[in-house]
C-alpha cells in the first residue's frame, strides 16, 4: 500500500530545523498543503516564506505547538478544523536527544525527552489515525533512529525512546494493513549537524563526518521509500553497513565495539553532569 502524497495535506512536526526542514523543501511541490509544526514560530514563519517561493499555490499553515502537552496538541488540533479539516499524512518527526552517562543525566529533562518522543508521536498518532482508517486512505511516517534497531551507551534515555518508537511503528502497520494506512519508519543513522543540534549537551567529540549524510539526502531517502510504502527506511549506505553488522555480529562484539566507540564521543565521569 503507497500512501496518498500527491496534493495531500500533511502534518509534518519537528518542521523548524534538520531533517525536518529538508522534508518541508521535499513536500513543498507535490503536497496541496503542509501543515508546519514545532515550538518556535519565527522558525516556522521562516520555513514557510522560502517554501512559497518554491511553490506559490501550496497553503501552508504555521502550527506552533509544545508537544510534550497533549493539552496543547488537543487545542491544535482544534484549531486546525477550520483550516485543514483532513490531515492526509501525519509526519512525526519531532524529538530530541542527549548524551552523557545517565546517571548524571538532569531528570527534567529526561522527562521533556520521553515527552516528546514517545507521548507526544503517540498521542497525536491515536487522535489522527482513527479517521484515516475509517476513510481507508492515509499514512503515517515515524522517523526513529538507526539507534532504534541497535544501541549505543552514554545514549540511554533516547535510545530507548527510539526502540520504542520502532516497536510501536511495527505493530501500527500490521493492525492498519487491511484498511488502506501506510505505516513506515525511518531510522537513519548520523545526520549532518542534527544530533549536535538538539542535544543540550552536546558531542565531546564530533560523528566522523564519513559516517554523515546531509539532512536533505536523509530527507529525500525518507520520502521515497515512504512513497514507495516501504515498511523501514535506512538513508544512506553507510547506515544500513551499520545495521548489518549490528544486526550479524555476536551481541558481545557488538557491545565491545560500541562501548569503544562511545568512549571518543564522551567521558562517562561527573563532567557529565548538567549541574
Amino acid at each position: 500500500m503507497r500512501p496518498p502524497l500527491q496534493q495531500a495535506t500533511i502534518l509534518l512536526t519537528g518542521a523548524s530545523a534538520g531533517i525536518g526542514w529538508a522534508m518541508a523543501h521535499e513536500l513543498a511541490t507535490t503536497a496541496r498543503c503542509l501543515i508546519l509544526v514545532a515550538r518556535r514560530q519565527e522558525r516556522l514563519e521562516a520555513l514557510k516564506a522560502e517554501l512559497l517561493k518554491r511553490n506559490a499555490t501550496l497553503q501552508v499553515i504555521v502550527a506552533p505547538c509544545d508537544l510534550t502537552d497533549t493539552d496543547a496538541i488537543d487545542d491544535l488540533l482544534t484549531q486546525l478544523k477550520a483550516q485543514a479539516p483532513q490531515i492526509d499524512i501525519l509526519i512525526n518527526n519531532a524529538g530530541f536527544g542527549d548524551i552523557g552517562a545517565f546517571e548524571f543525566g538532569d531528570w527534567d529533562k529526561l522527562q521533556r525527552m520521553i515527552a516528546l518522543n514517545i507521548t507526544g508521536l503517540t498521542y497525536l498518532t491515536h487522535r489522527l489515525i482513527k479517521p484515516m482508517r475509517e476513510r481507508r486512505s492515509g499514512g503515517i511516517l515515524n522517523v526513529s533512529s538507526g539507534f532504534g534497531l541497535s544501541f549505543m551507551p552514554g545514549f540511554a534515555v533516547y535510545v530507548g525512546t527510539k526502540h520504542y518508537v520502532t516497536g510501536f511503528t511495527e505493530c501500527l502497520r500490521c493492525e492498519v494493513a487491511g484498511f488502506g494506512v501506510t505505516v513506515s519508519q525511518v531510522c537513519p543513522g548520523p545526520v549532518t549537524t542534527e544530533f549536535e543540534a538538539i542535544a543540550e549537551n552536546p558531542l565531546e567529540h564530533s560523528v566522523p563526518s564519513f559516517l554523515e549524510i546531509s539532512a536533505e539526502h536523509c530527507a529525500r531517502e525518507s520520502l521515497r521509500g515512504f512513497a514507495k510504502g516501504k515498511a523501514l527506511i535506512v538513508p544512506g549506505w553507510r547506515a544500513k553497513f551499520l545495521l548489518w553488522f549490528s544486526r550479524l555480529s555476536p551481541r558481545p562484539l557488538t557491545r565491545f565495539v560500541l562501548s569503544l566507540g562511545s568512549k571518543t564521543l564522551y567521558k562517562p565521569n561527573l563532567s557529565d553532569s548538567s549541574d
